[in-house]
């Protein structure tokens, strides 16, 4: 039998005669394929070829991608949950929000218009640094394409010591489909309410010895349950890996999405109401557009000097373009009298990304190390486009009255009035060491050294002038400890500290590079797995102190209302505190369940009490205290109705606030001090959705019923894009396999 790549599996095999037997067997290539040798070969004591074969993964797990160091989740002291494409699949997952509904206390903050979706962890945005693929950097202000994952990473907690300028919370990696020396592939369909229509394609195998491919694609298009919302997506995502020698492969891949969506800020809000009309009503102007481009490039070298030591070379390029023109926000008065302003965008990104990292197994005495130490290096450049409009609204009417209303004329021209250019460029170099002081206590430690350098230029194309901003660079140290406790070998209690720096993107309402934040993370917590893997736990409880964050500004310098992300504000000292419960099982062959449960308290701790100031005490928008998530799916395995699947998830949401957070308003003559209450309440939900399919050979058909209860409620980002869930749907999958 063939030497393998994950340590070993345990197979369980039932006999007829109720006899068990285990064996250990290593893979190289296909897990299927070693299943039918041993079915074939291994015999019971009477001589009977096996009738039924169950698997169950013990705790030697393939390493996490989003670990670096190769380490085992059990090594690591912080809270990791991974979604693998199998759970994907069977949910029928469209967009990146469906999977992440899987991971708690992780969550969708805005929708921005339907340009993009923005996850939260433990009350902190992923999506300005903290989202990758492949270990890279992603521009996030694209939808990502679900159907080339393989697995989507979700790493909580403090990663700065791996991956530089994030920010606290936790790091979201998506990792694609890779090459593989087994042909095979699948061609599949899904199709639902509101047109929706998606053919797909992923075939992958070898080219000859050394050489394996895999091609993944999509297409979609489809309408939506807001009136004139379109979208039309093309994708495509190749990849090959070169088997250079025994000891060394060379990985290729590289994506494309193209993506025309129709801008869409939701419906409106009178004073701290959101109004209460059809959620299918849409108040945009019917032509407006959007358009998303991003490609990426990357490669990765892999050698193994022997089996203690390995060197990696990862190089990455991306390319992002994201530009839309159309109506924004509604803001009607208290009678429901609107005019809607106008707006149009445009902003560039590419981002070149290098890292060097080793490996290395070694023992000084009786300490075991597992070092992994680097460097990494990244340039970013951007382009942010302003536009004027004159006249700035098109179209007036009344939000209560919405069939009659002035649509505009014609569809207005804009003038590009300024383009800021910021080329910001980092540097880290970082080692860490698991030290295994016994087989039973490790100490994790580590330290990273960061650069970063970033260079604003303001382009006028009014006056025809360019304002060059000072560079701003900033250093610092990012030291990580952890204590791992393991009294058996499928049990983990850890602990751990570490004190990051946080180089803020953007710049401020005046164009100023923003200045960094500094931050203190505390977390403990437990891991276990019941019966080699079949059961797992993870409970964690953390602390963490950002000592000034950065949030999307809500006025420009002119006084008008922002909606350009990379504008931002400094808002005082936050205190996030929570805790976590994660439940992954397999207790019967075919059956899948995931469970969570989260707690998030994240609050202002320290803001100057001045004019203009939040308020100690409150809580910051978009943050519920509480998440949770069940779901589970299983396929009869056996009997007259085998293949026959059946599953069902839920998902809750709890309270939060939408809008912006109270301000103190200081009367600077007569000394008195009120607040400005702009919080919108937001009563939280649940969402149920249940599935049913049937596998026969090499085909498959799975239907969806989501939010079977047509749940309604929102997502408010700020007060500029408040968009309504998803009523109750149909999704179909039809699926060959070959």
């Amino acid at each position: 039998m063939r030497n393998i790549l994950i340590p070993a599996l345990t197979l369980l095999f039932s006999m007829s005669s109720f006899a068990q037997e285990t064996a250990s067997v290593t893979e190289n290539t296909n897990t299927i394929e070693a299943f039918d040798t041993v079915s074939d070969t291994i015999k019971n004591k009477k001589g009977g070829i096996l009738k039924e074969i169950i698997v169950t993964q013990n705790q030697h797990k393939k390493p996490v991608s989003a670990i670096r160091s190769g380490l085992k989740p059990m090594d690591v002291p912080q809270s990791i949950q991974i979604i693998g494409s199998e759970i994907i699949e069977q949910q029928q997952a469209i967009r990146l929000s469906d999977v992440i509904k899987n991971i708690n206390g992780v969550y969708v903050g805005s929708a921005r218009g339907g340009a993009q979706e923005s996850f939260f962890s433990r009350g902190y945005d992923m999506s300005t640094n903290n989202m990758f693929k492949n270990g890279f950097r992603f521009s996030s202000g694209s939808i990502p394409e679900v159907s080339s994952l393989e697995k989507v990473e979700v790493l909580k907690g403090s990663a700065a010591l791996l991956y530089g300028n994030v920010a606290p919370g936790g790091i979201l990696n998506m990792v694609t489909k890779s090459p593989s020396f087994q042909k095979g592939g699948e061609i599949a369909v899904q199709m639902g309410s509101y047109s929706f229509y998606k053919p797909s394609i992923d075939i992958y195998g070898p080219l000859n010895d050394i050489i394996a491919y895999r091609f993944t694609g999509s297409y979609e298009n489809s309408e939506s349950f807001r009136d004139n919302v379109t979208k039309e997506r093309y994708y495509i995502n190749p990849s090959v890996l070169f088997k250079a020698s025994d000891k060394t492969e060379i990985l290729l891949q590289g994506d494309y999405l193209k993506d025309d969506w129709t801008p869409d800020f939701g419906t409106g809000i009178i004073g701290k109401e959101i109004v209460d009309l059809p959620r299918n009503t849409y108040l945009g102007a019917t032509w407006s557009n959007g358009q998303t481009k991003q490609a990426t490039v990357s490669g990765l070298v892999s050698h193994n000097f022997n089996k203690n030591w390995k060197l990696d070379f990862n190089s990455s390029f991306q390319n992002y373009n994201r530009t839309s023109k159309g109506t924004e926000r509604v803001q009607p008065a208290a009678n429901g009298d609107w005019s809607r302003p106008l707006g149009q965008n445009k902003n560039l990104e590419q981002i070149i990304g290098e890292q060097i990292s080793l490996q290395g197994c070694f023992t000084t005495g009786q300490l075991k190390h597992q070092l992994f130490t680097g460097v990494d290096l990244e340039n970013s450049f951007a382009q942010a486009y302003t536009f004027t409009f004159n006249p700035t609204t098109y179209g007036s009417g009344n939000i209560f009255d919405f069939e009659n209303f002035d649509q505009g004329g014609a569809i207005p021209n804009a003038t590009n009035t300024r383009i800021v250019k910021t080329d910001t460029n980092r540097f880290g170099i970082y080692a860490q060491d698991l030290i295994s002081l016994t087989e039973k206590i490790k100490v994790l430690a580590g330290l990273r050294w960061s650069w970063q350098e970033a260079q604003v230029n303001t382009h006028d194309l009014i006056k025809n002038t360019v304002t060059e901003a000072a560079k701003r660079k900033d250093l610092a140290f990012t030291p990580k400890v952890g204590l791992v406790f393991q009294p058996t070998k499928d049990m983990s209690l850890f602990a751990s500290y570490s004190n990051s720096f946080t180089p803020n993107t953007g710049t401020t309402v005046d164009l100023k590079a923003i200045e960094p934040s500094i931050i203190d993370q505390y977390e403990v917590g437990m891991k276990k797995d019941f019966w080699k893997g079949v059961l797992s736990t993870n409970v964690t409880v953390y602390q963490i102190t950002n000592s000034n964050l950065a949030q999307t500004a809500e006025f420009k310098a002119d006084g008008s209302s922002n909606t350009d992300t990379t504008i931002k504000v400094l808002s005082g000292e936050t205190t996030s505190k929570g805790v976590e419960f994660d439940i992954t099982a397999k207790p019967i062959e075919g059956l899948n369940i995931i469970a969570g449960y989260s707690y998030n308290d994240m609050r202002y701790t320290k803001t100057s009490g001045l004019n203009g100031s939040f308020i100690e005490g409150d809580r910051l928008a978009r943050t519920p205290a509480n998440t949770a998530n069940l779901s589970f799916f299983y396929t009869l395995p056996s009997g007259i109705l085998k293949g026959a699947s059946f599953g069902a998830s839920g998902n809750y949401i709890g309270n939060r606030v939408g809008g912006w957070n109270n301000q103190i308003v200081a009367n600077s003559n007569t000394g008195a001090v009120t607040i400005n209450d702009r919080e919108i309440p937001l009563e939280g939900y649940t969402t149920i959705d249940l599935s049913a399919g049937y596998n026969w050979k090499q085909f498959s058909i799975l239907c969806k019923l989501s939010n079977i209860t047509n749940e309604l409620n929102y997502t408010v980002h700020e007060n500029y894009s408040v968009n309504p869930i998803a009523p109750r749907q149909v999704m179909t999958s039809l699926k060959y396999k070959f």
